[in-house]
């Protein structure tokens, strides 16, 4: 970052974000390296805790942050990532809300010279040089071993047939494709499953409420016998309607989820949730050690997956630390 740049920190930083919502770092956090990190939303206690990984890597750092919350909006992060071009920042990093849309904004960054990374979601694009690096989990390896969950639980309880309601995320999003796929491959040629109903909930828990009133008025309680969650807000949502209709969540209807937040791991304990795939929300590491990386003129890998589990009630949870989230 030139001199000029840095010295006109504050003028140029009041300029730009005025208008898309983006948070400045704060005194003290703004070093050689700025980093600008457009977040999605903050829709779940999975998403808030990504956000505050990220803010609590790149202090560790040293490193500035340009924070910008697109609450939803793929066209709040096209304005942030324009604002960070604007302002010259090192890196910029974001999480896509859906997987295309994003060559034009992107061909800038590279015609600025500014590496991307990407976090959390891919991107569809045909030229993949417009990002550097990806940052996140193996949704479809995430999908199968729900799908190898269910396999083991229907194995376990003697099941012939089961009926299977899939509360999905957002449509044209990298998880909610993946998740999806990776849970078929899994399953298909099983013929003791039926994929019933496939219902976008949008990750978040007041639709994953609507997704499962919608698929108790259509099929009622005793035609679901499986519900596949995409992540744990909307199976929250999913709880709290099943309960109200008395129906026994993780008895009566097999719960499978994925995230691995602190409430929905309380319900696996409780026995009200069967299963939660891990998706951890703790990429803010990972992401400053590559722009550490980027900023020396060291290669780095162009895809990072954290290691992540899976949670059952085959399992005994009992000695699990604190989620964070």
């Amino acid at each position: 970052m030139s001199l000029w740049s840095k010295l006109a920190f504050p003028l140029i930083l009041c300029l730009l974000l005025a208008g898309c919502g983006a948070r400045a770092p704060e005194d003290g956090e703004g070093g050689a390296v700025v980093v600008g990190f457009s977040q999605l939303g903050s829709e779940s206690a999975w998403r808030i805790g990504n956000t505050a990984s990220m803010e609590k890597a790149a202090k560790a750092h040293g490193y500035g942050l340009m924070l910008d919350n697109a609450n939803q909006k793929q066209e709040k992060q096209i304005s942030a990532i324009r604002s960070f071009i604007a302002y010259q920042v090192d890196v910029i990093a974001f999480s896509p809300i859906v997987e295309t849309g994003w060559d034009n904004v992107l061909t800038e960054a590279r015609t600025a010279g500014i590496p991307v990374i990407l976090t959390d979601r891919m991107i569809d694009t045909r030229d993949d040089t417009l990002y550097t690096a990806y940052v996140g989990a193996d949704f479809l390896e995430e999908g199968r071993k729900a799908g190898e969950y269910l396999i083991r639980k229907a194995d376990a309880i003697g099941a012939e047939h089961l009926n299977v309601a899939e509360i999905s995320g957002t449509l044209d999003s990298t998880p909610m494709r993946e998740r999806q796929q990776g849970f078929m491959q899994a399953i298909e040629g099983d013929p003791r499953f039926t994929v019933i109903e496939s219902i976008s909930g949008d990750f978040l828990r007041s639709k994953g409420e609507e997704c499962m009133r919608d698929l108790l008025d259509r099929y009622g309680p005793e035609g679901i016998d499986v519900i596949y969650s995409h992540n744990d807000a909307m199976t929250l949502g999913a709880l709290d309607v099943l309960e109200a209709a008395g129906v026994k969540p993780g008895v009566d209807m097999i719960l499978i989820s994925v995230d691995g937040e602190q409430a929905a791991v309380d319900a696996l304990r409780e026995g009200r949730v069967n299963c939660i795939v891990e998706c951890t929300p703790d990429l803010g590491e990972h992401v400053m050690t590559l722009v550490e990386a980027l900023t020396q003129g060291k290669p780095i890998p162009k895809t990072t997956h954290p290691e992540e589990t899976v949670f059952t009630d085959f399992d005994d949870l009992s000695n699990l630390a604190p989620r964070g989230y």
